[in-house]
């Protein structure tokens, strides 16, 4: 099972719920049952990514890496492609049971998933593919609750427009943590980490301004977010060896996490921002055990 928990970074699971909830939060409405579809959808994916992953860069661990599940013999690297296929059916299962847009939206994201690990991971691509992932991951959770008949829904056109921002904003991070994470093996260059700083504090400014209505949980989860992100990517600045570069890579990924709950209380959705964050302690624990990267 600890072999499986590595191979998958269950520790970083805890990143991928807020996804859906932010988009469900960004069209108003309130999580519901296809949300928590889109959320099933949205894990067995990211699952099937890390399965994936390893399973296409079991050659270069053997080097770098000798450690991974995969390359050390602890899994074979038919069972990871076995099991990144079968998650893969499994998210799209998940997802057709939100809808047909949610399955649209599951099925744009599996192919991009499949894509990055198996084409694009060593290319310049590469952060505009995860970023891609991540802005549908969003929509997916979007697509998922507009299913509801409880309350209104918004028309898709008004529905599309309002997920927007929120999506480009989680892609606009996940951008810059991928170009970081392109040299942690190796050590990463200066300048990439000062432009990830320098893009997720501006992100983060952008979401403490919000109206006053809103009440104070914006800006305290955009505090949270810069503060969680920022002083890693720093420190690989100064000094960009590996062990700071990874520690940069993992402080983005677990940023995730107050980056959804700041986007969820920007929309006004208190409850659901509060429920995001809370996976923040859980997910914390999990990394002291398991590697997020």
């Amino acid at each position: 099972m600890r072999d499986w928990a590595e191979l998958l970074r269950v520790s970083a699971l805890f990143t991928v719920p807020g996804d859906a909830v932010a988009g469900a939060a960004a069209i108003g409405l309130r999580p519901n049952l296809c949300t928590a579809y889109a959320v099933g959808a949205s894990l067995c994916l990211y699952e099937a990514g890390m399965a994936l992953n390893d399973w296409a860069d079991r050659d270069e661990d053997a080097l770098d890496r000798p450690h991974r599940p995969v390359p050390s013999g602890r899994i074979t690297p038919t069972a990871a492609l076995g099991a990144a296929g079968l998650l893969s059916a499994a998210g799209l299962a998940f997802a057709a049971r939100a809808g047909r847009p949610a399955l649209a939206a599951a099925s744009a994201l599996t192919a991009t998933v499949w894509a990055y690990d198996l084409r694009l991971k060593h290319t310049r691509a590469a952060p505009a593919a995860m970023a891609a992932a991540r802005a549908l991951d969003l929509l997916l959770g979007a697509a998922a609750t507009m299913r509801s008949r409880q309350g209104p829904v918004p028309p898709p056109s008004d529905a599309v427009l309002r997920a927007t921002a929120p999506a480009l904003a989680l892609a606009a991070h996940t951008y810059a943590v991928t170009a970081v994470s392109r040299h942690e093996t190796h050590g990463g260059f200066p300048l990439t980490s000062l432009a990830a700083l320098g893009a997720t504090t501006t992100l983060g400014l952008l979401l403490a301004r919000t109206p006053a209505t809103t009440g104070p949980l914006p800006a305290m989860t955009a505090a949270a977010y810069v503060r969680t992100t920022a002083l890693p990517c720093l420190h690989a600045a100064l000094n960009p060896s590996p062990p700071l570069t990874q520690r940069a890579v993992g402080g983005g990924i677990r940023a995730l996490i107050p980056l959804q709950a700041a986007l969820a209380a920007r929309s006004g959705a208190n409850v659901s921002a509060l429920a995001v964050l809370g996976l923040v302690p859980v997910a914390r624990t999990l990394a002291r055990k398991v590697s997020v990267t």
